[in-house]
């Protein structure tokens, strides 16, 4: 995972079920995004031990571009919303 920094907004919230999820995507996509997130990478490892061959690695990558784009959408959608919300609060102060 990506460090986070203090002025970096968070990727992740609480749902109502009380599971730590990314914005955009539910639970169980949230840990389906992370388990394929720390796939082992093409040319990481040995093409004898890898799933290339088989089309699963290509099937994977897919997917997890599926999640990140929906998640990053949220988030863009999000973070464009609490801009617009923090700028209205400070022209009321």
């Amino acid at each position: 995972m990506i460090e986070q920094k203090r002025h970096a907004p968070r990727r992740y919230f609480v749902d109502a079920q009380g599971h730590r999820v990314l914005i955009g995507l539910s639970s169980d996509e949230t840990a389906e995004f992370e388990a394929l997130d720390l796939s082992p990478v093409e040319g990481v490892v040995p093409p004898a031990t890898s799933d290339i061959s088989d089309g699963v690695a290509g099937e994977n990558e897919v997917r997890w571009l599926e999640l990140y784009l929906k998640h990053e959408g949220a988030w863009r959608t999000w973070i464009t919303q609490s801009r617009a919300e923090q700028a209205t609060a400070f022209k009321l102060c």
